[in-house]
């Protein structure tokens, strides 16, 4: 809503000072948000109490002029733009790469990335607790550049391990094997030893 003045009322109201300070004061408003209506000054400068403010007001000779609207539709399409990488040149920066986004926040952030990776693979017990910790200092030691490599790193960690499992449990399966072909062996010799020996020996005397 606008209002338009005449240049003769606005000399009009130029003594109303007491009375916009009361209107602001019952209006709960700012004195800029108070609207004065300049037909009415005379009667409105008769005016020199709250109580009677309050008794212009409801006549509608006072009225709180609404909140000017501070749109902020301009800067979201602005920060849209940023974020596709628009007004982000060399002759907007302000500050050295290091001061726009320090080194320290992005380790930071890296390490707090890789290391709840960590625990919730720890909890979930798809890794144990000496592989975590092996994997904790290689992530202190700057090892991964992100979670994708971390991963990828168990991933081949895990296979590995499994496939050193798998060969340590054929080694065994040979080497049981083997004993028990060896001990088979043994056996048969021992039996067939045995038998040579029962039938060398001389049979025993009848008359005797």
């Amino acid at each position: 809503k606008f209002y338009f003045f005449k240049k003769g009322s606005l000399n009009k109201m130029a003594g109303l000072t007491l009375q916009k300070r009361l209107a602001a004061s019952v209006l709960k408003a700012g004195k800029n948000r108070v609207w004065l209506d300049p037909n009415e000054a005379n009667e409105i400068g008769m005016a020199n109490s709250r109580q009677n403010i309050r008794k212009l007001i409801k006549d509608g000779l006072v009225i709180r002029l609404p909140v000017v609207v501070h749109s902020r539709s301009r800067v979201k399409r602005h920060l849209e733009a940023k974020k596709k990488g628009r007004h982000t040149g060399h002759g907007k920066r302000h500050g050295t790469k290091d001061a726009r986004m320090p080194q320290k926040v992005l380790w930071m952030r890296r390490q707090r990335v890789l290391r709840r990776l960590l625990r919730k693979y720890r909890q979930a017990k798809k890794i144990d607790s000496h592989l975590y910790h092996d994997l904790y200092m290689r992530s202190k030691g700057n090892q991964f550049k992100n979670k994708r490599v971390l991963m990828e790193a168990i991933h081949k960690l895990k296979a590995e391990k499994a496939r050193e499992k798998t060969l340590n449990e054929q080694a065994e399966a040979r080497k049981n094997k083997a004993k028990m072909k060896s001990e088979r062996k043994a056996s048969r010799k021992a039996q067939v030893v045995t038998e040579t020996t029962v039938e060398g020996a001389p049979a025993p005397d009848a008359t005797s």
